[in-house]
C-alpha cells in the first residue's frame, strides 16, 4: 500500500467542518488570546519565577502542535465514507478479527479515529491505522491472516473475519 493511501483520512462532512472551525479558531482568535496572555505575564517582570508566563508558553506550544496536527489531518482528508464495496480493510471501517484462529476470541473495532470520523459511540473500540494492529490489517482481505508485534515484543496473529463501512 502506498503512503498516500495509508495517510488518507476519511471524514464525515460534520467532522471535517468541526475540525476546520477548530483550526480557524486556533490560527486566529486562539493565537491572539495566547499571545495576549504571554504579553501580560511578561509585563509582570521576572520571567524565571513567573508561573503565568510559563503556563502561557506551554499553552502556546500545545496550541501550535494541535494546529500542525489539524493541518495534516485536513490535508489528507477525504470527505464521505470509506468505499463500501472495498475488498480490502481501510480506515473508516469496522473490522472483526479472530486472535490465533480462535472463533471464540474475536474483537470488533473501528479502524480510524473517533474525532476524525465523528464517532460519539464509546461502546466501540477504536484503533488508529498507524497502531501496530491497524498497520497490520490495512489492505488485508477477508480471511487473510496477518501478524503484528505487540508493545511487549510478542507476535500476535489475527485473521480478518469481516469488515465494512462504519455506520454508527
Amino acid at each position: 500500500m502506498s503512503d498516500a493511501q495509508n495517510s488518507t483520512v476519511w471524514l464525515t462532512q460534520e467532522a471535517f467542518d468541526k475540525l476546520t472551525d477548530e483550526l480557524d479558531y486556533l490560527k486566529g482568535e486562539g493565537r491572539t488570546t495566547v499571545s495576549a496572555k504571554i504579553a501580560q505575564a511578561r509585563d509582570e517582570g521576572d520571567l524565571s519565577e513567573n508561573g503565568g508566563y510559563h503556563a502561557a508558553r506551554e499553552e502556546q506550544g500545545q496550541q501550535e502542535a494541535r494546529i500542525r496536527q489539524l493541518e495534516a489531518m485536513l490535508r489528507d482528508a477525504k470527505i464521505g465514507e470509506a468505499p463500501a464495496g472495498s475488498k480490502k480493510v481501510a480506515p473508516g471501517m469496522t473490522v472483526t478479527i479472530a486472535y490465533d484462529d480462535d472463533p471464540d476470541d474475536t474483537d470488533t473495532f473501528l479502524l480510524g479515529s473517533r474525532e476524525l470520523i465523528g464517532v460519539t459511540d464509546t461502546a466501540i473500540d477504536v484503533f488508529s491505522p498507524q497502531s501496530p494492529l491497524g498497520a497490520a490489517i490495512v489492505g488485508a482481505k477477508k480471511g487473510q491472516k496477518v501478524s503484528y508485534a505487540a508493545p511487549n515484543g510478542s507476535t500476535i496473529n489475527v485473521t480478518i473475519l469481516e469488515f465494512g463501512v462504519y455506520s454508527g
